[in-house]
This record gives C-alpha cells, structure tokens and sequence, in this order.
C-alpha cells in the first residue's frame, strides 16, 4: 500500500474515533487497532497524537468547507444563501453520524498546554467566519462594508450556538431557531 494511503487511513480511523469517542477516550492503540496497522507505522506517519488530531481537525473541516460552500452556492443569490449555512446545518444534524461540532468537542476536552491544536481550531473558525462575510458581500447589497463584519459575526454566533445546542438537546429547534434569527438579521 502507498505511503500517502496509510497516512489517508490513519487519518479517516482517527477522525472517526475522535469524532465519535472524544480525543481524550481515543488512545494510539485503539487507532492502531482499527487502522490494522503496526504502531511503528503510525509513528513513520506522525510523532505524536497531537499531530494526529491536527490531521483529523484539517481533514473534518477540508471536508466542511468544499460540501458547505457547494450547497449555499446551489441556492439562490441573495439571502437565501446565507440562510442556506442553516439548513446544511439542518442536514447535518439528521446524518447518521451527528455529533456536534468536531473542533468543540476536542478544544473542549484539552486541558494546558496543546496551543496547536487549539491554533487550529482558531484559524478554521476564522476561515468560517471568512466564508460568512463572503456570502454577505456576495449576496446582500444593502449591507455597508462597516456593517459586515460585525454581522458576519452575529451570523457566526447564531450558526455554532445552534451546533452545540442541537447536540446539546438531540433536537433540531435550535438550528431553526437560529436560522429564524439570522433572517431578522437579515432584513
């Protein structure tokens, strides 16, 4: 098997694992194990399971942003793709591997020390807002280049609070209400 296949397959095992059972619970043998993989080999790929957490945070949120910048582009302009990042949301919520937010759930379980993995987790949700303000500038003419900032930041606030409530309650009211709000924001 090619080296960057191995690499592939650690990373999908232990984006799962994290992703299912938290970083913390995830041990480097139980990766091992699953991947069907020599512990030597995982070390040739990473030195440490931080540096797997990385991949695994990079992986989930490459994985996010193609399939999210995909289905509000297939909305219609205007407001409707900006109302659309609620309804992947609403999507995502009804798959069969709804967890909450993958980078929440891991900063969440890091006590001192890991600033790489909690950098990461800062410059993906920088990217998100990135992507927020550029569905505003792209759809709404209305909105001052003054105002947007702080709106995408509402809109930012509004779309993790629905992820951790959703997962928080197992019920999808949050994501609506949300999507409701962002709308008056809209207007």
């Amino acid at each position: 098997m090619k080296h960057s296949e191995i690499k592939n397959r650690i990373i999908e095992t232990a984006s799962s694992l994290f992703y299912k059972n938290g970083y913390n619970i995830t041990g480097i043998n139980e990766i091992v194990s699953e991947a069907g993989i020599a512990k030597s080999t995982l070390y040739a790929h990473f030195r440490s399971k931080e540096e797997i957490c990385i991949a695994f945070l990079r992986f989930k949120d490459t994985n996010f942003n193609i399939e999210i910048e995909e289905f509000t582009a297939s909305k219609p302009k205007g407001k409707s793709q900006i109302l659309a990042i609620f309804d992947f949301l609403e999507l995502f919520y009804h798959s069969e591997d709804f967890n909450g937010c993958w980078s929440i759930k891991t900063v969440s379980e890091l006590s001192g020390g890991h600033e790489n993995i909690k950098i990461e987790i800062q410059n993906q949700k920088n990217k998100f807002l990135q992507f927020i303000s550029k569905l505003i500038t792209d759809n709404l003419d209305h909105i001052k280049e003054a105002e947007i900032k702080s709106l995408s930041r509402k809109i930012y606030v509004l779309y993790e609070g629905a992820v951790v409530e959703s997962y928080l309650h197992q019920t999808n009211w949050p994501i609506k209400e949300a999507k409701d709000l962002c709308s008056l924001l809209l207007k």
